[in-house]
């Protein structure tokens, strides 16, 4: 019966326990990643492991588990999912098991990797037979759901690692390279007038409107252009837009926020050079640019070929590394020094799901595949 399996019940007990991540939710009750942490924390201590917190914030900490190995530290790996959840309801982080699947919040993202991570770090340690040389370190991070300040933080520390797996629902697949993130505001302004004589204003929004047509048309061609032999074609989205206090006004402000994500080979100053010479044919009427969210969110791209990468893709039975589109914790821990993949059970259409789950054998195969991997370290 699944509900025998030790890492199903280790996703279980992970679900029941809300990690709201508190800069999306401030509202909910046992808001926050605390209560995972310190679960994990006594887990692990109580499995003789040795385990050291990293403050990122107030009551939020990155959670270190270290498995020494027989001999001399020549290597280490460290295995990197998040303990963050997006809001839901209470009644969703009541786990329950429906044929094949367990539903749950953080079911998907990423519970399942934090489950199946961790239960084969604890399989490795009570087995008695640690790698010789290689040091495995779990790294619970707190905030991946709002602006990864918790791989950010770790990777300002100074320990760094030959390959970090970090845990995203890939269905299995191993990933070395995703898309970086750039949000963007543009402006414009105008001059406020009765709705009545508009010929006496300037209208903000229709000035918006020419800078959406360029982006849309010109700028879109551009895009499509480039391509990514992992990745694809970089994409433009319109996410917010926001002008006028009421109908009878003539705006005189609008404010467009973009989502770009970037492709590598393409930076944020080469972005906003583009889009400064699209909006140069609009003159007075161009909007200002700006970029919106200041931490850095490079695409991520991982050497294929580093000997502990092509041992996980070995171990995963896969002939070739993946990409995606969406943006992980790899890329701030590869900034810090230390190469990482993005690899775990589930389907990332079911992340932020209303009715979130994962595939129970998946989960089951996901934590066969690390425990074997982490048993073929030197």
């Amino acid at each position: 019966m699944h509900k025998e399996s030790p890492v199903v019940k280790l996703l279980s007990k992970l679900v029941s326990i809300p990690s709201i991540n508190p800069s999306l939710d401030r509202e909910t009750v046992g808001c926050g990643e605390e209560p995972v942490t310190a679960f994990l924390e006594e887990t692990s201590q109580n499995a003789g492991l040795v385990t050291e917190r990293q403050k990122v914030a107030t009551g939020r900490d990155n959670l270190l588990v270290r498995l020494p190995p027989a001999g001399e530290v020549k290597n280490r790996v460290l295995l990197a999912p998040h303990l963050d959840v997006v809001p839901a309801p209470l009644e969703a982080f009541i786990p329950k098991i429906i044929g094949n699947q367990l539903h749950g919040r953080g079911a998907c993202d990423t519970k399942g990797s934090v489950a199946c991570f961790f239960q084969a770090l604890l399989d490795l340690a009570s087995s008695s037979e640690p790698p010789q040389e290689t040091e495995i370190l779990f790294v619970g991070l707190v905030d991946e759901e709002f602006t990864q300040a918790g791989s950010r933080a770790f990777a300002e520390s100074t320990i760094t690692g030959d390959l970090a797996i970090v845990g995203e629902p890939t269905g299995l697949e191993v990933v070395s390279s995703h898309k970086g993130s750039l949000w963007i505001q543009l402006e414009t302004t105008g001059k406020a007038a009765h709705g009545s004589t508009p010929e006496k204003g300037v209208n903000a929004i229709e000035k918006m409107h020419q800078a959406m047509n360029l982006l849309l048309g010109e700028y879109q061609k551009s895009l499509n252009s480039k391509s990514d032999p992992l990745l694809g074609r970089p994409t433009l989205s319109l996410g917010t837009i926001k002008g006028g206090d009421q109908p009878n006004i003539v705006p005189s402000r609008c404010q467009l926020e973009l989502d770009r994500r970037t492709i590598p080979g393409e930076s944020p100053e080469s972005v906003m050079e583009d889009l400064h010479a699209l909006f140069g044919v609009l003159g007075q009427s161009a909007p200002t640019i700006k970029i919106s969210r200041t931490v850095p969110c490079p695409p991520l791209r991982t050497n294929p070929e580093l000997p502990f990468a092509k041992l996980l893709l070995k171990c995963a039975n896969q002939k070739q590394m993946k990409g995606v589109p969406y943006f992980t914790d790899a890329s701030p821990l590869s900034m810090g020094g230390t190469p990482a993949l993005v690899f775990g059970p589930g389907d990332i259409e079911q992340a932020h799901a209303e009715k979130e789950w994962i595939d129970i054998e998946e989960l089951e195969k996901a934590h066969s595949i690390v425990l074997n991997f982490l048993k073929s370290l030197p």
